[in-house]
């Protein structure tokens, strides 16, 4: 029977990784580096949110190393990171981060730029479409305000409604026909 063959096996508590605290730190860092990476890359989509949270893992386990001995380090290592994670998700939920868009001049210069000759014509479009849906037939006024206002899809709106998808359809094709029509001829000139 031939002997196993012996892999290397992985430290595990932080006194195997050297003699010191700096030589330790930094064969930790040098074999856990691409491996937290690879965690955070798995569950945060911005690069710089994935490196911020690695060094945030490393700056945790600096300030633990006042503590006692680590004797387990991978799952410890692992176990911050996952720390460190949920914070991070803590803290994008209570900022709504989600939520924020960033600034581009070319849009909110526009809202600077809308004159009062333009609100004009808005509201005047505006009760041009109010006034052509109360002049139409009350099923095709139904369907549009359904899938225009209320963002319903075709087939709930015909179960809603009694009918089929094909004249839901075709109720919708004839109220964007007629506002269609009626602002084409209200912005041609007279």
């Amino acid at each position: 029977m031939a002997d196993p063959v012996s892999l290397p096996r992985e430290p595990a508590a932080l006194a195997d990784y050297g003699d010191d605290r700096a030589s330790q730190w930094e064969h930790v860092s040098l074999l856990y580096r691409a491996p937290l990476r690879g965690f955070f890359a798995k569950r945060v989509r911005d690069p710089a949110e994935v490196e911020d949270l690695t060094q945030e893992v490393f700056l945790r386990l600096v300030r633990r190393a006042g503590g006692g001995p680590i004797e387990h380090v991978k799952p410890y290592v692992f176990q911050i990171a996952a720390n460190a994670l949920r914070d991070w998700h803590r803290r994008r939920q209570a900022r709504d981060m989600d939520a924020h868009e960033s600034y581009d001049e070319e849009i909110h210069q526009l809202a600077t730029e809308i004159s009062p000759e333009r609100v004009l014509l808005g509201e005047e479009a505006v009760e041009l479409v109010v006034a052509e849906l109360h002049a139409m037939p009350q099923r095709t006024r139904d369907v549009f305000v359904l899938r225009a206002m209320e963002n319903r899809r075709y087939q709930e709106i015909a179960g809603l409604l009694g009918i089929s998808v094909r004249a839901v359809e075709k109720h919708m094709a004839k109220a964007l026909a007629k506002l269609g029509r009626a602002l084409e001829s209200e912005g041609s000139p007279e």
